[in-house]
């Protein structure tokens, strides 16, 4: 059987997660790939290092209680906890979470630099995510490219994601700040703050993730050198921000890494800007400005509480995009979610296309209104004449959709009814397709409602 560190292949973690592969190891845990024997998935499963950082409180279940609290898309999920007892006077404390099938940032930017798009989308999941903690009490303390896990649920190059991991020192920000005796943290991307040994509050986090953002465009460290090196530089020089980019990104990440704590924007802050310059920077156009709602941050957070962004198509909708085609004799009905940059069709019937552009999109329009938004005759109408699926080959000729809005008021998308020819629709039509669209929300209320029951 092979030996991995601390940890053998095959060892059952208590008694139901089967060790795979070691997936990574550093100080304060080692994590592992495990086959959850009870559920038939894999997942990451960290075993703890006892006493892995002098000076921090010695509370093992201390990561336990942070993740526990928290629940976020950008996070790493926790799935499970415990303390495996197998070998007598030697207690294993693990932690499971879900297994996201990406490399971290670190591994990522040893292939080049990115595009300011994708950093704008990984910087917005990974700002909102920091802002989430921060509302929570908690401060994360160590954001650095190996921290973050990036993928994509679509294989879509145009739309990066990132998840943050590892909250080994994190700190609750409301609770007492203790005396380290040194640094907690990782070199090249402590804030000065967090370098002077001060205590570390969330414009720390936001400090560190400008370090991440300027990485990410060059695809080198900031700050670079031994640790004691490099925790001093900063509070000597601010970062070298890039000459060549847009004045926007520019001032961004300025603001970010100022040295004093005090001028540095909330995550917030900081998650509206990098959600702008992720709209606004599809290749070298703009989406059209009209098309975005004046509450577009709220609303996309409120898209990514019903988490129907980023999951694999399902069928849930299926049904009633196929009862929404027979009910008015259409070819096409579609159940759509309106990203920053895309629009997702969660269910597609008579549509083999799963996404297309956001400025490109009917249903982006659709979701400005407060009531339906119908195109009887697409050749004839100005608002529709650009769109490629007017002026193409596929020759769209009416259009209807209901937006899809929630409790509290934000459209997330629409249901929608395509044809191939002009047509009207009458007052009764219109009342059914709001009521069908009113059934796609009830059902995401109901989902909602009873993740919420199944994590109190």
């Amino acid at each position: 059987m092979d030996e991995l560190p601390g940890i053998s292949v095959g060892t059952p973690l208590g008694g139901r997660y089967r060790i795979v592969e070691q997936l990574g190891s550093g100080a304060m845990a080692n994590v592992y790939r495990a086959t959850d024997e009870s559920l038939g998935r894999d997942v990451a499963v960290k075993v703890i290092i006892k006493s892995a950082v002098a000076g921090a409180p010695q509370d093992d279940d201390a990561e336990v209680k942070v993740l526990a609290r928290l629940n976020h898309h950008s996070l790493v999920t926790l799935l499970d906890a415990g303390v495996d007892r197998t070998e007598p006077g030697r207690p294993r404390i693990y932690l499971v979470m879900e297994l996201v099938e990406g490399p971290d940032l670190k591994h990522r930017l040893q292939d080049g630099p990115l595009p300011p798009r994708h950093t704008a989308q990984i910087g917005y999941d990974l700002a909102d995510a920091l802002s989430y903690i921060h509302e929570n009490g908690v401060v994360h303390r160590d954001v650095k490219p190996g921290n973050i896990l990036v993928f994509d649920y679509n294989h879509d190059a145009a739309r990066m994601r990132a998840k943050l991991t590892d909250f080994g020192i994190a700190l609750m920000s409301d609770g007492p700040q203790y005396d380290t005796g040194g640094v907690l943290g990782t070199a090249a991307y402590l804030s000065p703050e967090q370098a002077k040994s001060e205590p570390a509050g969330p414009p720390s986090d936001v400090y560190s993730l400008g370090l991440v953002l300027i990485e990410c465009l060059t695809g080198e460290p900031v700050f670079r050198g031994d640790p004691l090196q490099s925790a001093l530089a900063r509070l000597i020089d601010d970062p070298a921000i890039p000459n060549d980019l847009d004045p926007e990104w520019q001032q961004l990440l300025v603001a970010m890494t100022a040295r004093n704590p005090q001028e540095r924007p909330s995550t917030y802050e900081v998650a509206q800007a990098l959600g702008d310059l992720a709209v606004n920077r599809r290749g070298k156009h703009k989406v059209d400005a009209a098309i975005i709602p004046p509450n577009e941050f709220a609303r996309m957070e409120a898209v990514h509480r019903y988490r129907i962004l980023d999951t694999p198509a399902d069928g849930a909708f299926d049904r009633i995009t196929a009862l929404t085609a027979r009910v008015f004799e259409v070819p096409i009905a579609i159940v759509s979610v309106v990203d920053h940059d895309r629009i997702w069709f969660k269910s597609h019937h008579g549509l083999e296309a799963s996404e297309i552009g956001r400025d490109a999109g009917l249903c982006a329009s659709a979701i400005l209104q407060e009531d339906l938004w119908v195109v009887e005759n697409a050749p004839e109408d100005p608002r529709a004449l650009a769109n490629p699926l007017v002026a193409g080959e596929f020759g769209l000729r009416f259009y209807a959709g209901a937006p899809l809005t929630t409790r509290d008021g934000y459209n997330l998308g629409t249901l929608c009814i395509l044809d191939f020819k002009p047509r009207v629709l009458t007052p009764e039509e219109a009342a059914t397709l709001r009521d069908l669209a009113a059934v796609v929300v009830n059902d995401l209320e109901i989902r909602l409602e009873s993740r919420n029951v199944d994590s109190s």
